[in-house]
């Protein structure tokens, strides 16, 4: 999406629509006492499960042998199925999303702008059980086209296993925006006309998906001497995106399973201003039926998969997970340099949602090669970006990993 900066600020001044309008403001008085402050930790309730990381990669539709099948896993360098790095979010409520969205802002919603993670060396193993520490970072205003005055915050998770050890940091930027503002201006229905699909149009994007499983090293992987600058990636097609795919990762998320986690969340997102359609469930007490609070039955998730309340929040139609887009750069980049390989840094910028009915395409190209002075080990930085298929840049951003030598 299309920015230009109206005011930054961290007082929280009411903000008034840059075309001179008053009727559309978006108050950010009461985010202030959450700047710089700690959130509460969280933690899910029950251990990393085999099943709970083999969902994941099924729900990111990423099929690399080495996190769900047991024969591929035990023949590979960690002999057992892992978890691969995109899944430090999964061990969180919320995504990632929940720190940077704090303070009440009336009539608002939000969708993911970016995520940027730091990963620092264990591996999350069957069995492990993480807490996350979280913290307000801070934000800004800007004028954007589908929204008018639109908040940009950060905020910050810090993924800490049983054993007291960082697994990786994240931090997410939200952006929240008036929702009837976005209704009015219609911004992402003129911009993405729902597709239609011939018979050899999602032949090739069979085939496209095909490549990339294939020729991908899922193994051993590549070696710093087997890479240079301007290689390419073969393409990764993710695609058509429909409501069941949209659904399949919203319950690859463990916190969206009943029970998996405190009823009781966090406050801040209870206060956030949510439109009371949206507010509903996730964010409460279970009540009699468990349904009420999964949050995508009802809940501030139901727009991704249901056309009514994706039109209230400003969508044409259901729309898919800014977390799932920086799994899928994570996994993209994993599967090209192999097991053997890790991902230290990440910085992704979200500008455009995958809607349904569209097919998302990854590309890659290696920018850069150099041994890191810090931790004495070559790293290879490769520029990330997703398009949707009339060329739309979904996502786009570089990814460091490091490459055995």
């Amino acid at each position: 999406m299309s920015v230009t900066q109206v005011r930054a600020t961290e007082t929280g001044t009411r903000m008034t629509d840059v075309q001179g309008s008053d009727t559309f403001t978006l108050d950010t008085s009461d985010v202030d006492r959450y700047v710089g402050k700690p959130l509460p930790t969280v933690e899910l309730l029950d251990p990393v499960a085999v099943g709970d990381i083999r969902r994941w990669a099924q729900g990111m539709q990423y099929p690399n042998p080495l996190h769900y099948d047991v024969d591929a896993a035990a023949a590979g360098p960690h002999g057992r199925i892992i978890a691969p790095q995109s899944f430090s979010v999964a061990c969180d409520i919320g995504h990632g999303a929940s720190p940077a969205i704090v303070g009440n802002i009336p009539g608002s919603h939000m969708i993911f702008g970016g995520d940027e993670w730091w990963f620092y060396g264990p591996r999350i193993l069957p069995g492990d059980h993480l807490h996350s520490d979280r913290r307000f970072l801070d934000y800004a205003v800007k004028e954007t086209k589908f929204a008018g005055p639109t908040m940009f915050a950060r905020g910050e998770t810090t993924h800490v296993n049983q054993r007291g050890e960082n697994v990786s940091r994240q931090v997410s930027t939200s952006v929240r925006y008036n929702a009837e503002r976005a209704r009015q201006l219609g911004f992402f229905g003129q911009q993405a006309p729902r597709p239609t699909w011939t018979a050899d149009q999602l032949a090739d994007l069979d085939k496209l998906r095909i490549t990339w499983i294939t020729t991908g090293s899922g193994g051993d992987g590549r070696r710093t001497a087997d890479v240079s600058v301007g290689e390419r990636l073969v393409t990764r097609a993710i695609g058509p995106h429909t409501i069941a795919t949209f659904t399949t990762e919203w319950r690859a998320f463990p916190f969206t399973v009943w029970g998996s986690r405190p009823n009781v969340v966090s406050k801040n997102i209870a206060e956030a201003g949510w439109l009371p359609e949206m507010a509903q469930g996730e964010i409460d007490a279970v009540g009699v039926d468990p349904g009420d609070n999964d949050g995508l039955y009802k809940g501030p998730s139901r727009g991704h998969a249901d056309a009514e309340h994706a039109t209230l929040i400003g969508m044409p139609r259901g729309y898919g997970y800014g977390a799932s887009m920086g799994a899928w750069a994570l996994d993209y980049i994993a599967y090209w340099a192999g097991a053997r390989a890790f991902i230290r840094h990440s910085r992704i910028q979200y500008r455009f949602p995958p809607f349904e009915g569209d097919a998302t395409l990854i590309d890659g190209e290696v920018t850069d090669i150099r041994d890191d002075k810090l931790l004495a080990v070559p790293i290879a930085t490769i520029k990330v970006t997703m398009s949707n298929q009339d060329g739309s840049v979904l996502a786009a951003g570089d990814v460091e990993v490091e490459l055995p030598r």
